[in-house]
Formats: structure tokens, sequence, C-alpha cells
């Protein structure tokens, strides 16, 4: 296992390098001059000057693309340009927010979803089965916007159960998270639901289920015992993977509810072509990625006895 895990990361270095590359060249290539659009048209030759100078960005390229590696390898990623807040600051503070966002309604979401799956799945066929599936792909025909958009004039704006938008710092945040919590459960369910009842149905459908059956154990004890267990591998898969999509946060959700996570955070970067947010976040984007798919693999030994991991 220690083997396989530092052979994987070993792998990693070059996909994050290439990542990194990638993000330096189109950043140095694409977009305006980060210092005209910070001082804008009417800034002087000297100011302007000054200020390339205090970012770096007279150093010669490959220079600049060393410096970029060596942040990213030391975690230290420097400041935002307009700011000067260093950018670890930012992250860390942006990255509890995006998670007290998302966490919650992931796990809550898990446990709903897979309970409805199996449920679907047991009723296989009935109309139980095909209303549900009918209306969990109606829901994933709707779009996220307008979930939003409805849940806020609903139940925000004409109900006044919830606050319509902002944020507050510990407990104090809960209130204006309950709404944002709901959409992303409710949005979630559609597609989560229906690759669950498809692993699960497939997994039915093997040997083992049809000798357990014929030993004369019931359909419920195989599927919510058995079945739910040999169908760990792809839905790990599917959970695991988008935890670093959690701490980057919902891009859609933080700004309509004015949450200052990471999402939003990133948006404004892009707004304001705050380029050392926008190249650092999209690297420790692709770290997190390949890290947790590593994580994924390794879980799979612990879920399956028949994976071997080489």
């Amino acid at each position: 296992m220690i083997a396989y895990i530092a052979h994987r990361l070993v792998q990693t270095i070059p996909i994050v390098l290439g990542v990194a590359v990638l993000v330096f060249v189109l950043f140095s290539a694409v977009g305006e001059d980060p210092v005209r659009l910070a001082l804008g048209a009417h800034a002087t030759p000297e100011t302007i000057a000054d200020l390339r100078n205090r970012w770096g960005l007279d150093d010669p390229l490959p220079l600049q693309f060393v410096k970029f590696l060596r942040q990213i390898a030391t975690f230290d990623l420097g400041e935002s340009y307009n700011t000067g807040e260093k950018l670890t600051t930012i992250f860390r503070r942006g990255a509890g927010v995006s998670l007290s966002l998302t966490v919650p309604p992931f796990l809550i979401g898990i446990l709903i979803n897979v309970s409805i799956a199996l449920l679907v799945a047991y009723y296989r066929g009935s109309w139980f089965d095909h209303a549900a599936t009918a209306l969990f792909v109606g829901s994933m025909s709707i779009s996220y916007l307008v979930y939003i958009i409805a849940f806020q004039y609903l139940f925000a704006f004409e109900l006044d159960w919830f606050p319509i938008s902002g944020y507050e710092r510990g407990v104090a945040s809960i209130p204006y998270l309950i709404l944002p919590w709901i959409i992303i459960v409710v949005v979630s369910a559609g597609p989560d639901i229906r690759v669950l009842r498809t692993v699960f149905l497939e997994e039915t459908r093997a040997d083992y289920v049809r000798t357990a059956l014929a030993k004369g154990a019931s359909e419920r004890v195989v599927l919510f015992r058995h079945v739910l267990r040999n169908a760990l591998i792809p839905i790990l898969t599917q959970w695991v993977t988008s935890v670093p999509f959690l701490i980057l946060g919902a891009f859609l959700m933080e700004r309509f509810f004015s949450i200052p996570g990471l999402g939003d955070i990133l948006i404004n970067a892009i707004h304001t072509g705050d380029r050392p947010i926008l190249m650092s976040l999209t690297v420790l984007m692709a770290i997190g990625y390949s890290v947790f798919n590593l994580i994924t693999d390794v879980l799979y030994a612990y879920a399956d006895p028949r994976v071997k991991l080489s």
C-alpha cells in the first residue's frame, strides 16, 4: 500500500507540472495587462513601471515561471494584486466558508439519495419506481439557476422563512445557509439517485445475489446488506472525486446568496483580473483532484478485498 501510494504521488508530479505550464502560458499570453487593469487608463509610465517591478512582471518569463512553481511547491502563493493580502490567508478564509456551505448538504444528500435509490431498486418495475424515476429525471431538466431563483423568491421573499442573502461567521451563519443547503440537496437528488439506482440494479443481477436468494435469504436483506456493500466502488468514485469541488464551493450559490467562499472569490478575481488568485486556484484544484483520485483507489481496496493495488 505504501509503495503504491508513493508511486501514485510521483505520477502526480508531471500532471501538476503540466497544468502549471498550461496555466502560466495562458495567463501570460491571454488577457489584459494586470498592471494597466489595476491602475486604469490614466496611470503615468513611472507608476506603471514601479508596479510592474513590484509584482515581478519585468522579470523574464522563465524566471516568473520558476517563481510560480516555487510558490506552488511551498504553498507560499504570494499576494493578491487587488488587495495585497496573502493568498494563503484569503484561501483559508474562503475554504472554511465554502465547506460550511457544501459539506452538510453533501453528507445529508448521501444518506437521503442512497436510501431512496435502495427503495426504488427494491420496488423496481412498480409504479413507485416509474414515478420516482420520472420525477428525478424531470428534476434534472431544470436549471440550477431556476432552483435558486424560485426557492429564493418563494421561501425567502414571499414566505420570509429564511434570509434572502448574507453571511455571518460562526454559528450565526446557519440561518443564512439553511436555504442553500436545501437547494443543493434537491439539485443533487436527481443525478445521484439515477446513478445509484442503475448501480444497484446492475448489482442485483450478479451471481451471488441469485445464490443468496436461492439459499432462502430475503430480497430485502440481500439488497440492503450485500448489494449496498458490493456497489460501493462506483459510488466511492462519484463521492470522493467530488470533494475538491466541495472545497471550491458552489459558484452560483455563493454569488446569489452573497456567501464569501472560494467560488465567490474566484468569480471576483475573474472580474478584476486578479491573476495570482486565478492561477493558484487552478493549480491547487488540479492537485486536489489528483490526490482525491488516489484516495479513491486506496478506498477501493478497503471496500472490496478483490481489488489489488499495483
